[in-house]
């Protein structure tokens, strides 16, 4: 009997040994499949992150120096590949950089023609150029190709429509002239005379504007306050809003010959280039002034410099050139009745980041084929 209670004894001791020792294996082999499945969820987690990065759209910036708003925005959506410096991308840098790209952040400076949408290829959907014009810009061989633009109309419309008042002041009344005089001495030796210096005044003029859009209204709204006697305009159509407010359309050559001042404000197309040639210039004024600030090819150069040169117009002031940047040498900057500034409608600080980021939301709503705000084709 005790020789049989000792055999149960060991038998339960080593049975209890054996469970415990199979539950042990047991949650050893629930935790590695636990740990498996962790693992694998995390994998599968890093493998989707990376996929999805993988599939965003890429997105060329032609410079670095682009307001930041943009870029964290472009940043969110888009795998960016951005030219770091703050000059324009060298015309070679660009045809090796957008090869593969979906869209493409560009300035007036970027010519993107048929060889750079060749570079391109079929992956290029979305241009978002940072300019309300769009010369720069191949649109009859873009719009074969299917690729949406978007560019900034509307944002520097008040910038620009300042820039022009004061530019027409700037060159009517002298001031970079009298500056000069100031730095050199000129202003010691005038001995007060009473002629000195002297501009000529807006009140009582006639004021001319060529193009009577967004940023020709801003200008005559502006002009409104200076005791300005009229206001003509011409362009492709009548506005009967304007005439309300006291504007004549009048056709090309009466705007030449009866304005004192004219201001150019219109877009540069195959109707407008050089329209301010040499027969324009031997319409107007003698006392006449021309400010330019849409595009330097709305006026042919060489036929300015002659009439600055020969007394047929009083004086030029202007924003615009051809080339851009102007050399410093060039002979523009020897007229002492030409003033002279370098393109900067625009620059604002307020209108340049709020440009920027509509061409952001343009290229972004472009490759979500949402619609964009604004579409130029």
């Amino acid at each position: 009997m005790l020789k049989l209670a000792r055999s149960l004894s060991f038998w339960s001791k080593n049975t209890a040994s054996w469970v415990k020792t199979q539950r042990s294996e047991v949650q050893h082999s629930l935790c590695s499949e636990v740990l498996i499945l962790q693992a694998w969820r995390s994998d599968k987690r890093h493998f989707c992150v990376g996929a999805a990065a993988m599939s965003r759209p890429k997105v060329l910036i032609t410079r670095a120096d682009i307001p930041q708003k943009a870029l964290d925005m472009l940043n969110e959506k888009c795998e960016v590949d951005m030219w770091p410096e703050s000059f324009p991308i060298p015309r070679e840098q660009m045809l090796k950089k957008i090869q593969g790209k979906d869209a493409i952040f560009c300035l007036l400076t970027e010519k993107i023609d048929t060889e750079v949408l060749n570079a391109a290829g079929s992956s290029l959907k979305v241009i978002g150029t940072m300019s309300v014009g769009y010369d720069h810009l191949s649109l009859e061989e873009i719009k074969k190709r299917g690729i949406k633009v978007g560019y900034t109309p509307g944002v520097l419309t008040d910038a620009t429509a300042e820039l022009t008042v004061a530019l027409l002041l700037a060159t009517s009344r002298r001031l970079f002239e009298a500056h000069g005089e100031l730095l050199n001495g000129g202003w010691g030796k005038c001995a007060w005379s009473p002629l000195w210096m002297t501009g000529w005044g807006l009140a009582g003029s006639t004021v001319g504007i060529l193009g009577l859009g967004r940023i020709g209204q801003g200008v005559m709204q502006r002009l409104q306050g200076f005791g300005i006697k009229r206001f003509l305009y011409s362009g492709r159509s009548r506005r009967p809003e304007e005439e309300e407010k006291g504007a004549e359309f009048v056709p090309f050559d009466t705007l030449l010959k009866e304005s004192d001042f004219i201001a150019v404000t219109c877009a540069l197309n195959d109707q407008t280039r050089d329209i301010f040639n040499e027969e324009a210039f031997s319409k107007m004024k003698k006392s006449a002034i021309i400010v330019n600030t849409s595009r330097g090819g709305v006026i042919k150069q060489d036929a300015l410099i002659t009439a600055l040169k020969t007394g047929q117009i009083r004086a030029a002031g202007l924003d615009v050139m051809t080339p851009e940047p102007l050399p410093p040498d060039h002979e523009l900057t020897k007229l002492p009745n030409c003033t002279l500034i370098p393109h900067i409608g625009s620059a604002e600080t307020t209108t340049r980041e709020g440009m920027a980021t509509l061409t952001a939301s343009n290229i972004i709503a472009g490759l979500e084929d949402q619609p964009m705000p604004a579409r130029l084709c």
